[in-house]
C-alpha cells in the first residue's frame, strides 16, 4: 500500500483508469437513460413515479460507497500517514455531498405522491440528512485551519466518527418502524422485476463510473493546488530570508 503513498505512481495508475471509466459512463447513461426514463414498465402501485427510483436508489448506493471509502482513506492516513488516502477521501467528499442531496431530492419528489408529503422526520430520511450535514462538516473543517495538516486530522476523524451513521441508513428500514419502504434489493433476494433490475443496475454502473472518472479530476486539481501552494510558500520563505540577510 505504501508504494502507492508516491503521487506520481498513484496518479500513474488513476490515468490510465480514467478514460476507461469516463468512456463505460457516458456508455451506461447513454443505454440507461432511456430504458430507465421511457422504455422500462411503469410500476401497478407507483405508476410512472417509479422512475425516481433510478436516480434515488444508485445515488444512495454512492452515498454510502464514497463515504465507506472516506472513512478507510481516513484511517489510513491517521495510522500510517497515507497522503494519497487523505486526498482521496478529500477529493471524494463533494461528490459524496452531491449524491447525498441528489438522494434527498429524488425522495422528496417521490415522497409527495406516495406519501402525500414531501418530508417527513422518518429515521431512514433523518439519518440521510444527518449524513449530508457530516459531508458538509467534512469538507467545512479541511479547509478551516491556516495550517492544511491540522484541517486534514480534524476532517479525518469527523470523517471515522460519522461511519457509525452509515450502517444506520442502511438498517433503519428494520431496526424502526419507519414510514420509508424496506429494501427492495439484496444480495440474496429481490422484489423487482427483470425489466427494471436492468435499468437500475445500468444507472448504478453508469453512477460509479462517473465517481470514478470526476475522482481522478479532482485528485489532479488538488495535487496541482498543492503543488502551487508549496511554491508560494517556499517564495515567502526565500523572500522572508532575503530580507533578514539585508
Amino acid at each position: 500500500m505504501h508504494k502507492f503513498a508516491n503521487p506520481t505512481q498513484f496518479m500513474r495508475i488513476a490515468n490510465a483508469i480514467y478514460p476507461w471509466a469516463a468512456g463505460l459512463s457516458m456508455i451506461l447513461f447513454l443505454i440507461g437513460v432511456p430504458i430507465a426514463l421511457v422504455s422500462s414498465p411503469a410500476d401497478y402501485q407507483q405508476g410512472e413515479t417509479v422512475r425516481i427510483l433510478y436516480l434515488h436508489v444508485p445515488a444512495a448506493v454512492m452515498m454510502q460507497m464514497i463515504y465507506y471509502g472516506m472513512a478507510a482513506g481516513s484511517a489510513a492516513y491517521l495510522i500510517w500517514r497515507h497522503p494519497m488516502a487523505n486526498l482521496v477521501a478529500k477529493a471524494s467528499a463533494p461528490m459524496g455531498a452531491i449524491f447525498t442531496a441528489l438522494c434527498l431530492i429524488c425522495g422528496m419528489l417521490w415522497g409527495q405522491p406516495m406519501w402525500g408529503t414531501f418530508w417527513v422526520w422518518d429515521a431512514r430520511l433523518t439519518s440521510t440528512l444527518i449524513q449530508f450535514f457530516i459531508y458538509l462538516g467534512y469538507i467545512a473543517l479541511a479547509d478551516a485551519f491556516e495550517d492544511p495538516e491540522r484541517g486534514d486530522r480534524a476532517a479525518a476523524i469527523l470523517a471515522l466518527v460519522g461511519v457509525v451513521n452509515v450502517p444506520i441508513i442502511k438498517f433503519s428500514v428494520n431496526w424502526w418502524n419507519t414510514l420509508h419502504q424496506p429494501a427492495s434489493l439484496s444480495l440474496t433476494k429481490s422484489s423487482m422485476t427483470g425489466d427494471m433490475l436492468l435499468p437500475l443496475f445500468l444507472m448504478m454502473g453508469a453512477f460509479g463510473t462517473f465517481y470514478i472518472a470526476v475522482l481522478v479530476l479532482r485528485l489532479r486539481a488538488e495535487l496541482l493546488s498543492a503543488k502551487i501552494r508549496n511554491a508560494r510558500l517556499s517564495q515567502v520563505a526565500v523572500s522572508e530570508a532575503t530580507a533578514a540577510a539585508e
